[in-house]
């Protein structure tokens, strides 16, 4: 069998946080596979810019969208136009996400309720949004990014910590009620670097040298060569048999865990 089979041709997928880091990774892999790709994204230009390198380099179709997945009306048009312009939607990769970092005492009830808005809220609203076209087609592939932050309890991230593990339990409440359906939710828990993380590991070298030690493979996982290979299968027909599970791609960081001791005032 060709190394490069485009698996997902005629599948139509939509990234939120599409345009840069783990996000931008996944859309990469699924456009090399064959997906035609809609990129939802705060920022309109980064949108842009990573739909015309989809169609430059894979000869895809793609389309940005500027959308702020904390608004449900936006989330509900961000579905719905996907669908409409591109015929289809095939994959969901909720990806959109951030964190802060807080002691646990000091965290403000707006502050969660923020956390819960990007990290679980958007992925819900887009999960509902997107069920009636795929049980139409009789094919759904839903795919959540969790957090090993989540998992492992990492200090000082709580709101975020809490959000992803919520979008963990939906996920596979989820696989349950519409596996009948012939859609499928997993979840993503990553490690790989991004411009956010590179600048903060670059930032704390003694504390990303202590990381290293403890993930099996020796090195931070690449976005678009590590995790992305990860999101197609999921995505593909030979995926059709896996649903409700975590997939830890992290080099092995989660089996006993890493040191993630950051600094923080408040």
């Amino acid at each position: 069998m060709a190394a490069n089979v485009r698996q997902l041709s005629s599948r139509v997928a939509l990234i939120t946080g599409g345009g840069q880091g783990v996000g931008q990774g996944i859309a990469r892999a699924l456009a090399a596979a064959g997906a035609d790709i809609a990129i939802a994204q705060r920022r309109l230009d980064e949108a842009e810019r990573e739909a015309e390198w989809l169609r430059q380099t894979h000869g895809v179709r793609a389309i940005a969208l500027q959308i702020d997945v904390t608004r449900p009306e936006q989330v509900d048009r961000m579905v719905t136009e996907t669908a409409e312009r591109m015929g289809r939607l095939d994959v969901l990769v909720n990806n959109a996400g951030s964190s802060f970092s807080r002691r646990l005492e000091n965290h403000t009830d707006a502050e969660m309720a923020a956390a819960f808005d990007l990290n679980y809220w958007s992925a819900f609203r887009a999960m509902r949004a997107a069920f009636p076209v795929m049980k139409a087609q009789g094919f759904g592939r839903v795919i959540n990014l969790g957090s090993l932050n989540g998992v492992n309890a990492h200090m000082f991230t709580a709101g975020y910590n809490a959000s992803k593990e919520a979008l963990r339990a939906l996920t596979r409440t989820a696989a349950v009620e519409w596996g009948p359906h012939g859609i499928t939710c997993n979840v993503i828990c990553p490690s790989a670097t991004s411009p956010h993380a590179r600048a903060y590991l670059e930032s704390n070298p003694d504390m990303a040298a202590t990381i290293l030690t403890q993930v099996p493979v020796g090195r931070f996982g690449h976005a678009e060569g590590d995790i992305g290979p990860v999101a197609v299968f999921l995505a593909s027909e030979g995926g059709g048999y896996t649903t409700g599970n975590t997939l830890f791609v992290d080099g092995g960081g989660h089996i006993n865990g890493v040191a993630w001791r950051p600094e923080v005032e408040a």
